[in-house]
């Protein structure tokens, strides 16, 4: 059943409505599809977001994988998409395809960690960051022999040898033990086989939240953090300022903290 699409002056005021003193939150209107529309498919009040569902904490199903679709980007959408009073219609798609699926306009807004890189920004527009996490070094919370990445000298970390942490342990003078992912570096380190890992921080806390306590600690932290955001093509200006403006209400009237807090136990959207 075809919908009708939004006409671009209704998001315009929408965006323009966001910010004004007011700090409307009023949700753009919907328009006949003569004239056309330059939005995808933000049509009748609904939003089209893609996201793997499978990309846990971020995007997944609970109850084991049978249960609803949950996580931190889903929640977060969700909640600017309340603000704009509008639907969201999930579309769990696979990573190798959610780049093309958005170019052919399958959906509005990808929300699945895609962090913001000089080459994906010459293609897309991306949405204010809600998500800022710095790499980290893992180790033993007994051990006080590192604290900052000139430590990694002559030191044993566990890494993925095709991940850029291990890029940077070896750039660190780091010798590394080469592993699958994140569980088996634990694993070594807590089995004293290795010094450290190096990883994001994000996956540290999420690790902290549910397998608290781990027996691990954070030694040091990159003094530059990588940032997350949505996802739009070229053509999503306005869409993009609309979702801005309430991301920025969400920020300050607490939510994004709220959510952050329940998946990392601390707030990692700013």
């Amino acid at each position: 059943m075809s919908r009708r699409l939004i006409a671009v002056t209704a998001l315009v005021v929408a965006a323009a409505a966001l910010t004004a003193c007011s700090r409307s939150t009023a949700p753009p209107e919907s328009s006949s599809s003569e004239g056309g529309s330059d939005f995808g498919l933000v049509k009748d009040g609904t939003l089209t977001v893609a996201t793997e569902g499978t990309y846990r904490p971020f995007s997944f199903h609970g109850d084991g994988g049978t249960g609803d679709l949950t996580g931190f980007d889903v929640e977060i959408i969700q909640a600017v998409a309340d603000k704009l009073d509008l639907e969201v219609e999930f579309q769990e798609t696979q990573w190798d395809a959610i780049f093309a699926g958005l170019d052919a306009d399958r959906f509005d807004v990808i929300a699945n960690q895609v962090s913001i890189n000089e080459e994906r920004q010459e293609k897309y527009l991306f949405s204010v960051p809600y998500t800022v996490s710095p790499g980290v070094i893992v180790v033993a919370e007994d051990d006080d022999s590192i604290s900052s990445f000139d430590d990694l000298e002559g030191k044993t970390t566990a890494q993925s040898l095709t991940s850029n942490w291990y890029d940077l342990a070896t750039e660190s003078g780091a010798k590394v033990e080469g592993v699958e992912g994140w569980a088996q570096a634990v694993e070594l380190l807590r089995q004293g086989r290795v010094d450290a890992t190096v990883n994001d921080k994000l996956t540290f806390l999420d690790y902290e939240t549910t397998n608290s306590p781990s027996g691990l600690k954070i030694a040091a932290e990159t003094d530059e953090a990588g940032e997350q955001a949505f996802v739009f093509t070229k053509d999503k200006a306005d869409l993009v300022e609309a979702i801005d403006g309430a991301l920025e209400e969400l920020r300050a009237d607490g939510t994004l903290a709220e959510i952050s807090e329940k998946y990392f136990g601390e707030d990692v959207t700013e």
